[in-house]
Protein backbone atom coordinates (compact mmCIF):
# COMPACT_ATOMS: atom_id res chain seq x y z
CA UNK A 1 0.00 0.00 0.00
CA UNK A 2 2.93 2.33 0.74
CA UNK A 3 4.13 2.12 -2.62
CA UNK A 4 0.60 2.72 -4.08
CA UNK A 5 0.05 5.93 -1.30
CA UNK A 6 3.56 7.14 -2.71
CA UNK A 7 2.69 7.30 -6.20
CA UNK A 8 -0.90 8.86 -5.82
CA UNK A 9 0.63 12.09 -3.78
CA UNK A 10 3.31 12.06 -6.58
CA UNK A 11 0.68 12.47 -9.47
CA UNK A 12 -1.78 14.81 -7.72
CA UNK A 13 1.33 16.85 -6.17
CA UNK A 14 1.44 19.38 -9.32
CA UNK A 15 -2.16 19.78 -8.81
CA UNK A 16 -1.45 21.49 -5.62
CA UNK A 17 2.03 23.00 -6.23
CA UNK A 18 0.82 24.80 -9.14
CA UNK A 19 -0.08 27.58 -7.11
CA UNK A 20 3.80 28.05 -6.30
CA UNK A 21 4.28 28.82 -9.86
CA UNK A 22 1.37 30.82 -11.17
CA UNK A 23 1.43 33.81 -12.57
CA UNK A 24 -1.91 34.30 -11.27
CA UNK A 25 -0.74 34.00 -7.11
CA UNK A 26 1.98 36.39 -8.13
CA UNK A 27 -0.12 39.16 -9.47
CA UNK A 28 -2.78 38.36 -6.25
CA UNK A 29 -0.09 38.97 -3.64
CA UNK A 30 1.37 41.99 -5.17
CA UNK A 31 -1.58 43.66 -4.78
CA UNK A 32 -1.55 42.94 -1.13
CA UNK A 33 1.91 44.32 -1.20
CA UNK A 34 3.91 41.04 -0.76
CA UNK A 35 6.81 41.29 -2.90
CA UNK A 36 9.50 38.64 -3.74
CA UNK A 37 9.47 35.69 -1.78
CA UNK A 38 7.21 37.06 0.74
CA UNK A 39 3.86 35.82 -0.80
CA UNK A 40 5.19 32.01 -1.08
CA UNK A 41 5.91 32.44 3.02
CA UNK A 42 2.45 34.18 3.77
CA UNK A 43 0.29 32.06 1.41
CA UNK A 44 1.68 28.53 2.81
CA UNK A 45 1.63 29.72 6.50
CA UNK A 46 -1.52 32.18 6.57
CA UNK A 47 -3.84 29.21 7.95
CA UNK A 48 -1.68 29.74 10.54
CA UNK A 49 -2.71 33.27 11.10
CA UNK A 50 -0.83 35.77 12.26
CA UNK A 51 1.73 34.11 13.77
CA UNK A 52 5.36 35.10 15.20
CA UNK A 53 7.79 34.40 12.48
CA UNK A 54 9.60 31.85 14.47
CA UNK A 55 6.62 29.60 14.19
CA UNK A 56 6.74 29.97 10.16
CA UNK A 57 10.50 29.47 10.59
CA UNK A 58 9.95 26.69 12.65
CA UNK A 59 7.38 24.79 10.01
CA UNK A 60 9.40 25.99 6.88
CA UNK A 61 12.44 23.44 7.51
CA UNK A 62 14.93 23.88 5.27
CA UNK A 63 14.92 27.07 4.14
CA UNK A 64 17.41 29.63 5.86
CA UNK A 65 15.44 31.20 8.75
CA UNK A 66 16.52 34.73 8.07
CA UNK A 67 14.98 34.57 4.62
CA UNK A 68 11.79 33.19 5.97
CA UNK A 69 12.15 36.08 9.30
CA UNK A 70 12.19 38.66 6.99
CA UNK A 71 9.36 37.41 5.33
CA UNK A 72 7.09 36.94 7.27
CA UNK A 73 7.47 40.24 9.09
CA UNK A 74 7.08 42.25 5.77
CA UNK A 75 3.82 40.28 4.92
CA UNK A 76 2.44 40.65 8.31
CA UNK A 77 3.43 44.22 8.10
CA UNK A 78 1.45 44.83 4.92
CA UNK A 79 -1.66 42.63 5.01
CA UNK A 80 -3.69 40.09 6.76
CA UNK A 81 -3.82 36.55 6.54
CA UNK A 82 -7.23 36.29 5.95
CA UNK A 83 -6.65 38.90 2.87
CA UNK A 84 -3.73 36.24 1.49
CA UNK A 85 -6.32 33.12 1.97
CA UNK A 86 -8.40 34.56 -0.45
CA UNK A 87 -6.07 35.52 -2.66
CA UNK A 88 -4.51 32.33 -2.74
CA UNK A 89 -7.72 30.68 -3.23
CA UNK A 90 -8.90 33.13 -5.81
CA UNK A 91 -5.17 32.45 -7.90
CA UNK A 92 -6.07 29.08 -7.67
CA UNK A 93 -9.20 29.27 -9.08
CA UNK A 94 -7.97 31.32 -12.09
CA UNK A 95 -5.08 28.95 -12.57
CA UNK A 96 -7.36 26.04 -12.89
CA UNK A 97 -9.95 27.38 -15.12
CA UNK A 98 -7.90 29.11 -17.54
CA UNK A 99 -5.20 25.65 -17.74
CA UNK A 100 -8.29 23.28 -17.66
CA UNK A 101 -10.66 24.83 -18.94
CA UNK A 102 -13.94 22.89 -20.01
CA UNK A 103 -12.67 19.69 -17.63
CA UNK A 104 -13.30 21.33 -14.51
CA UNK A 105 -16.95 20.73 -14.94
CA UNK A 106 -16.21 17.15 -16.30
CA UNK A 107 -17.70 14.10 -14.43
CA UNK A 108 -13.90 13.09 -13.61
CA UNK A 109 -13.63 16.42 -11.98
CA UNK A 110 -16.46 15.56 -9.82
CA UNK A 111 -15.39 12.56 -8.97
CA UNK A 112 -11.81 13.13 -8.37
CA UNK A 113 -12.78 15.66 -6.35
CA UNK A 114 -14.97 13.23 -4.22
CA UNK A 115 -12.06 10.76 -3.53
CA UNK A 116 -9.68 13.38 -2.62
CA UNK A 117 -11.76 14.64 -0.23
CA UNK A 118 -12.56 11.54 1.45
CA UNK A 119 -9.42 10.61 1.71
CA UNK A 120 -8.26 13.96 3.25
CA UNK A 121 -11.33 13.98 5.85
CA UNK A 122 -10.45 10.34 7.27
CA UNK A 123 -7.32 12.51 8.85
CA UNK A 124 -9.26 15.57 9.84
CA UNK A 125 -8.71 14.60 13.66
CA UNK A 126 -5.13 13.63 12.86
CA UNK A 127 -3.30 16.72 13.86
CA UNK A 128 -0.96 15.94 16.89
CA UNK A 129 2.75 17.02 15.29
CA UNK A 130 1.38 17.85 12.53
CA UNK A 131 1.21 22.09 12.25
CA UNK A 132 0.69 22.99 8.96
CA UNK A 133 -1.76 19.74 8.17
CA UNK A 134 -3.69 21.40 11.39
CA UNK A 135 -3.91 24.62 9.99
CA UNK A 136 -4.82 24.08 6.71
CA UNK A 137 -7.44 21.35 7.99
CA UNK A 138 -9.35 24.05 9.94
CA UNK A 139 -10.16 26.25 6.75
CA UNK A 140 -13.70 25.75 5.50
CA UNK A 141 -14.01 23.77 2.75
CA UNK A 142 -14.55 25.03 -0.91
CA UNK A 143 -17.55 23.87 -2.79
CA UNK A 144 -16.88 23.85 -6.47
CA UNK A 145 -15.58 20.40 -7.37
CA UNK A 146 -11.83 21.47 -8.92
CA UNK A 147 -11.26 23.93 -6.10
CA UNK A 148 -12.31 20.99 -3.40
CA UNK A 149 -9.59 18.39 -5.10
CA UNK A 150 -7.11 21.33 -4.91
CA UNK A 151 -7.66 21.99 -1.28
CA UNK A 152 -7.98 18.16 -0.47
CA UNK A 153 -4.28 18.00 -2.21
CA UNK A 154 -3.29 21.21 -0.54
CA UNK A 155 -4.37 18.57 2.99
CA UNK A 156 -2.85 15.66 1.93
CA UNK A 157 0.15 17.59 0.93
CA UNK A 158 0.85 19.01 4.28
CA UNK A 159 0.02 16.13 6.29
CA UNK A 160 3.33 14.38 4.51
CA UNK A 161 5.26 17.40 4.70
CA UNK A 162 5.06 17.55 8.61
CA UNK A 163 5.44 13.33 8.54
CA UNK A 164 8.85 14.21 6.72
CA UNK A 165 9.94 17.19 9.05
CA UNK A 166 9.57 14.66 11.77
CA UNK A 167 11.55 12.04 10.02
CA UNK A 168 14.44 14.93 8.92
CA UNK A 169 14.10 15.65 12.78
CA UNK A 170 14.24 12.15 14.09
CA UNK A 171 17.30 11.11 11.82
CA UNK A 172 19.31 14.63 13.57
CA UNK A 173 19.30 16.46 9.93
CA UNK A 174 19.41 20.39 10.50
CA UNK A 175 17.13 22.14 7.37
CA UNK A 176 20.85 22.58 4.87
CA UNK A 177 21.48 19.38 5.90
CA UNK A 178 18.11 17.71 4.55
CA UNK A 179 18.93 19.82 1.32
CA UNK A 180 22.26 18.45 1.19
CA UNK A 181 21.27 15.11 1.46
CA UNK A 182 18.21 15.83 -0.68
CA UNK A 183 20.93 17.01 -3.23
CA UNK A 184 23.07 13.79 -2.68
CA UNK A 185 19.88 11.60 -3.93
CA UNK A 186 20.25 13.34 -7.37
CA UNK A 187 16.24 14.64 -6.76
CA UNK A 188 17.42 18.28 -7.59
CA UNK A 189 20.43 19.80 -8.39
CA UNK A 190 22.62 21.00 -4.78
CA UNK A 191 22.87 24.80 -6.60
CA UNK A 192 19.02 24.91 -7.05
CA UNK A 193 18.64 23.58 -3.53
CA UNK A 194 21.03 26.03 -2.07
CA UNK A 195 19.74 29.45 -3.80
CA UNK A 196 15.97 28.64 -4.00
CA UNK A 197 16.52 27.90 0.19
CA UNK A 198 19.02 31.43 0.46
CA UNK A 199 21.85 29.50 1.97
CA UNK A 200 25.18 30.99 1.38
CA UNK A 201 27.90 29.03 -0.65
CA UNK A 202 29.78 28.93 3.10
CA UNK A 203 26.73 27.85 4.65
CA UNK A 204 26.60 25.41 2.65
CA UNK A 205 30.23 23.87 2.81
CA UNK A 206 29.94 23.67 6.84
CA UNK A 207 26.75 21.49 6.46
CA UNK A 208 28.50 19.22 3.58
CA UNK A 209 31.76 19.10 6.18
CA UNK A 210 29.46 18.40 9.27
CA UNK A 211 27.64 15.51 7.14
CA UNK A 212 31.12 14.54 6.06
CA UNK A 213 32.60 13.65 9.43
CA UNK A 214 29.23 11.88 10.12
CA UNK A 215 29.45 9.65 7.33
CA UNK A 216 27.03 10.78 5.21
CA UNK A 217 28.49 12.47 2.57
CA UNK A 218 31.99 12.52 0.67
CA UNK A 219 34.06 16.00 0.39
CA UNK A 220 31.60 16.66 -2.88
CA UNK A 221 28.29 15.83 -1.59
CA UNK A 222 28.07 12.70 -2.67
CA UNK A 223 26.52 10.02 -0.65
CA UNK A 224 28.77 7.37 1.37
CA UNK A 225 27.00 4.13 1.62
CA UNK A 226 26.08 4.89 5.28
CA UNK A 227 24.31 8.23 4.41
CA UNK A 228 22.39 6.22 1.13
CA UNK A 229 21.24 4.04 3.53
CA UNK A 230 20.20 6.96 6.25
CA UNK A 231 18.40 8.91 3.63
CA UNK A 232 16.64 5.75 2.57
CA UNK A 233 15.01 5.31 5.69
CA UNK A 234 14.04 8.93 6.09
CA UNK A 235 11.71 8.56 3.20
CA UNK A 236 10.61 5.23 4.42
CA UNK A 237 9.67 6.54 7.69
CA UNK A 238 8.07 9.64 5.37
CA UNK A 239 6.28 6.88 3.40
CA UNK A 240 4.78 5.00 6.57
CA UNK A 241 3.59 8.17 8.59
CA UNK A 242 1.87 9.40 5.82
CA UNK A 243 -0.41 6.59 4.36
CA UNK A 244 -3.35 6.50 6.42
CA UNK A 245 -5.43 8.44 4.32
CA UNK A 246 -4.38 6.08 0.82
CA UNK A 247 -4.73 3.37 2.46
CA UNK A 248 -8.41 4.24 4.33
CA UNK A 249 -9.87 4.58 1.03
CA UNK A 250 -8.11 1.64 -0.67
CA UNK A 251 -5.86 0.59 -3.45
CA UNK A 252 -8.91 0.49 -5.75
CA UNK A 253 -10.13 4.17 -5.41
CA UNK A 254 -6.20 5.63 -5.13
CA UNK A 255 -5.90 4.02 -8.54
CA UNK A 256 -9.23 5.19 -9.90
CA UNK A 257 -7.88 8.93 -8.23
CA UNK A 258 -4.45 8.38 -10.19
CA UNK A 259 -5.82 7.87 -13.68
CA UNK A 260 -8.62 10.66 -13.16
CA UNK A 261 -6.07 13.25 -11.70
CA UNK A 262 -3.55 12.72 -14.32
CA UNK A 263 -4.46 14.47 -17.17
CA UNK A 264 -5.27 17.24 -15.14
CA UNK A 265 -1.35 17.38 -13.37
CA UNK A 266 -0.05 16.63 -16.68
CA UNK A 267 -1.65 20.13 -18.17
CA UNK A 268 -0.21 21.91 -14.84
CA UNK A 269 2.87 20.67 -15.26
CA UNK A 270 3.23 21.49 -18.85
CA UNK A 271 2.23 24.52 -18.25
CA UNK A 272 3.72 25.68 -15.40
CA UNK A 273 6.22 22.86 -13.96
CA UNK A 274 7.43 21.27 -16.91
CA UNK A 275 10.30 19.67 -14.37
CA UNK A 276 8.10 17.92 -12.34
CA UNK A 277 7.33 15.83 -16.02
CA UNK A 278 10.57 13.78 -15.52
CA UNK A 279 9.58 12.76 -12.03
CA UNK A 280 6.68 11.39 -12.25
Amino acid sequence: MIEVARRTWRILEPYHGMIYFAPEATAAYEKLGLTGRAGYFASRSAALGKVPAPVVVATFYNFNPALVHDSIRAAWSATEPEAVLEARHAAADRTLRATLGDAIDAPEMQRAAALAREAAETIAGDVVGRPLFAAHAALPWPEEPHLVLWHAQTLLREYRGDAHIAALLTAGLSGIEALVTHAASGAVPAETLRKSRAWSEEDWSRAIAGLRERDWVTGDGAFTPAGAAHREEIEKATDENSVTPYARIGEPACEELQTLVRPFSRALSEKLMPWMLARR
